[in-house]
């Protein structure tokens, strides 16, 4: 029986060494800057509340949370950047990460470390000047990845509960870089949200590393994927049920609860991904199936523009 190692090596012939630049933007993961998109979460659900739509104060309030965004984008690149160099050598059991710059040794350490001190006192000091309570957010949650990568990662289910903690944040972060109140049901939609799509990915990285999983990540021998599709059933009901009560009982939404024609997208959404995940066998990375699966895209599209226009013209509909 050959060993379970060799049955992840990459058989095609190593990638030619990019520039020491290239390396250094690769590294920085620019791909799941999509996910710091949850910053624009808050101005989207509040388009009619806080301004008139389309009104020279609403373009305001929506380049505050682009810079937000691009703030974030560079503290979340120095927190993948130190994440990288404490994993690297665990990272080159995984058929996919071993091709990370760092862990590939195209990207020296002492670069990528200096680079990420740079990218994160940066982006902080710069959430500290657009907003006290942005930058006093920011800093909880480069603390919680901080901790997440020094301890948190080991312990089984707590590791993904961490981090659907760092979305959480985000979608606060959005909040109060732009000063808009903060729906409860905006925490939990996220949270639940995160947790699915955590779930999802660590039931990929056990079927794709099998007898080596715990060499790449130590928790993973204690999941299992019986144990993992459960979980994924749960919190995908439960994810559904929240938003449907969402858009009949929060606060600010029409009167006459039209925001429920979203629904379907939601559910659409849901059910699309579980099917990349069970039957494409994908899930490892959610940022990348988000750019390859054109109609969870297209579903996802048609939510963002659904809504926008319910919201926008809310008092049409009282």
């Amino acid at each position: 029986m050959s060993h379970p190692v060799s049955a992840h090596k990459d058989p095609s012939p190593p990638a030619r060494r990019p520039h020491l630049l290239l390396a250094l933007l690769l590294a920085m993961r620019p791909r799941q800057w999509v996910k710091n998109v949850l910053l624009y979460a808050s101005f989207l659900f509040t388009l009619n509340q806080l301004w008139q739509p389309f009104s020279a104060s609403m373009w305001h309030y929506f380049w505050l949370a682009s810079i937000g965004f691009a703030l974030f984008c560079g503290l979340s690149s120095g927190v993948y950047l130190l994440n990288d160099v404490w994993d690297r050598e665990k990272d080159q059991v995984h058929p996919k990460k071993r091709r990370r710059p760092i862990a590939a040794g195209h990207l020296p350490v002492p670069v990528a470390v200096a680079s990420a001190c740079l990218l994160i006192a940066g982006s902080l000091t710069g959430c500290f000047v657009l907003r006290p309570m942005f930058g006093a957010a920011a800093s909880a949650y480069l603390l919680l990845q901080v901790a997440y990568t020094l301890w948190w990662k080991k312990t089984v289910i707590l590791d993904v509960f961490i981090i659907s903690f760092g979305f959480v944040i985000r979608a606060a972060c959005g909040a109060w870089v732009i000063g808009s109140w903060i729906s409860s049901w905006l925490y939990i939609v996220t949270f639940l949200g995160a947790l699915f799509l955590g779930f999802c990915k660590r039931r990929h990285e056990l079927l794709l590393l099998e007898g080596v999983a715990a060499s790449h990540r130590e928790n993973l021998s204690e999941y299992s994927a019986h144990l993992l599709d459960q979980m994924i059933a749960i919190v995908a009901a439960t994810t559904i049920m929240a938003y449907s009560l969402y858009t009949f009982t929060a606060e600010h939404l029409p009167k006459n609860h039209v925001m429920m024609v979203t629904i379907p997208h939601v559910l659409y959404g849901m059910f699309r991904y579980l099917y990349l995940v069970y039957r494409r066998d994908q899930g490892g990375s959610p940022e990348e199936v988000l750019f390859r699966d054109r109609p969870l895209l297209f579903v996802i599209s048609l939510w963002v523009l659904t809504s926008a226009l319910v919201l926008a013209t809310a008092r049409r509909w009282q």
